[in-house]
C-alpha cells in the first residue's frame, strides 16, 4: 500500500506494515506506530512529538481503533495549544511509577472485591517493585528495568505466581501511563516475555498435606491454645475444602442449618458465581460450636478481636504448629483423596468451585451434581474428623 503524503482513515484501518507513520508537516507532530505483537496481531497507537520547555517530548495519545485518527488529531491540537500558551499537556508533570500506582489503585479500587485486591496490589508493588523503579518518572521506565524488578533475587524463578501478578500490574500502571500522554509504549508488555528465563514457567503450588494426615492436623490445631474462632474456621474450610477468603468472611445469613447447605454470594467467589456447599454432620457441628463467639458483625469466625481474621491467619498458625501446609493446600489434599477414592472427576471438580471449560459437561453439571457432592462431603468429612 503506498503510504500517504498526509494520513487518512482508510490507511489507518488497514495498513499492515510495521513502522511509523506521520501525520505531515501540519499534523503538530502526530505520528501512528505500527508494530506486530507476540499474537501474531498488530498494534496501531497514536503518538505526539512536541518540544516542552525546550526539550523534546513524545506523548502517547492512545491506540487505534479506540483513538481514532480525528479524535488523535484533535488530542494533538488541543496538545499544541496548550504548550503555546505554556502549558504542559502531560498534566503539570510527569509522576514518578509509586504515584502512577496511587492513580492506578484509585481508579480500580471501587470494581475490586473488598479491600483485598487493594492491599495486594500496593504489597506486591511496595515489595518487589517500588525498591527498583518507585522513584523512576513513568516516561523514563525502560523495559530493561522491567527486568530488573521481574529478576531480582531470582524472583521470577523462585515466585512464578507472584512475578507473574507483579509483571501485571506493572503493565497496568504504564498503559494508564499511555493512555495519559506520558509515554508511547508498555515496557511489561509482549516484549518482555521472550526475555525471560523459561524455567521461570514452573508452575507455584500451595503446600499441602497427603491426605492421609489431615486428620491428625486437623487434631492438632484443636488442641492448640489458639484463639477459638481461628480454630473452628480452620476445621470448617478444611471441611468444606473451600478458600480461605470464602471462610474467613462467612456470615450466617449464608447457612440454611435445615438444609445443612451454605451458599457463598458471587461477590466472594473466584468464579464470580454464587457456590452451594453441603454440609456434613461435623461441619454442623463446627457452625454449633461457633455460635459461641457470634457477635454482631455476624461472621461465623470472628477474630479475636471480633472483626473478620487477617488473611494470613490460619497459614500463620498452621506454621507455628508446624504442620507443613498452608490453608489454601487443603483443596489440593481434598483433591487428591477424591481421586484415590474414585470420586468421578465432574463432582470433585464441582465441589471446589473449579469452572467447567467443556459447555456440555457445563450443563450436565448445572442442576445434577449437588446431592452427589453431599454424598463425598459426608464421606470426606468422616474420613478427616471421625469425632463428628
Amino acid at each position: 500500500m503506498k503510504r500517504p503524503r498526509i494520513l487518512n482513515a482508510s490507511f489507518v484501518r488497514t495498513v499492515t506494515r510495521p513502522g511509523r507513520y506521520g501525520d505531515g508537516r501540519g499534523g503538530h507532530g502526530l505520528s501512528m506506530l505500527v508494530k506486530p505483537m507476540s499474537n501474531g496481531r498488530l498494534s496501531k497507537s497514536w503518538a505526539q512529538r512536541l518540544r516542552i520547555n525546550g526539550k523534546p517530548v513524545n506523548i502517547g495519545l492512545g491506540a487505534f481503533p479506540v483513538v481514532t485518527l480525528a479524535e488523535a488529531r484533535q488530542k494533538a491540537l488541543d496538545n499544541r495549544r496548550t504548550v503555546a500558551q505554556g502549558g504542559d499537556p502531560r498534566g503539570g508533570g510527569m509522576p514518578t511509577f509509586a504515584q502512577a500506582t496511587e492513580k492506578v489503585i484509585a481508579l480500580h479500587a471501587k470494581g475490586w472485591k473488598g479491600h483485598v485486591s487493594e492491599r495486594q496490589w500496593r504489597n506486591s508493588l511496595a515489595t518487589y517493585a517500588f525498591p527498583h523503579i518507585g522513584r523512576k518518572r513513568v516516561d523514563k521506565i525502560m523495559t530493561a528495568d522491567v527486568m530488573r524488578v521481574l529478576l531480582a533475587d531470582d524472583l521470577w524463578n523462585t515466585k512464578r505466581e507472584t512475578a507473574r501478578r507483579v509483571r501485571q500490574r506493572i503493565g497496568a500502571v504504564m498503559k494508564w501511563a499511555v493512555a495519559q500522554g506520558y509515554r508511547e509504549d508498555n515496557p511489561a508488555g509482549d516484549a518482555i516475555g521472550a526475555a525471560l528465563p523459561r524455567n521461570g514457567n514452573r508452575k507455584e503450588h500451595f503446600r499441602s498435606l497427603p491426605h492421609s494426615e489431615v486428620a491428625e492436623a486437623l487434631a492438632k490445631v484443636r488442641g492448640s491454645g489458639a484463639w477459638i474462632g481461628t480454630k473452628l474456621a480452620i476445621e470448617f474450610l478444611v471441611l468444606t475444602a473451600t478458600r480461605p477468603g470464602e471462610t474467613r468472611l462467612a456470615t450466617w445469613d449464608e447457612i440454611d442449618l435445615d438444609a445443612a447447605t451454605w451458599t457463598i454470594p458471587p461477590d466472594r467467589m473466584k468464579a464470580g458465581r454464587a457456590h452451594r456447599v453441603p454440609l456434613s454432620r461435623r461441619a454442623l457441628e463446627v457452625l454449633t460450636e461457633a455460635l459461641e463467639i457470634r457477635n454482631d458483625t455476624d461472621l461465623l469466625f470472628p477474630s479475636v478481636t471480633g472483626k473478620a481474621a487477617a488473611n494470613v491467619t490460619y497459614t500463620k498458625l498452621l506454621r507455628e504448629l508446624e504442620i507443613p501446609a498452608v490453608s489454601h493446600g487443603f483443596r489440593s489434599s481434598f483433591r487428591v483423596w477424591c481421586g484415590d477414592t474414585g470420586v468421578d472427576r465432574e463432582v470433585a471438580e464441582r465441589a471446589l468451585a473449579h469452572t467447567v471449560r467443556n459447555p456440555v459437561e457445563a450443563a450436565y453439571n448445572r442442576g445434577t451434581l449437588f446431592e452427589r457432592r453431599r454424598e463425598v462431603m459426608r464421606a470426606w468429612g468422616r474420613y478427616i474428623a471421625p469425632i463428628g
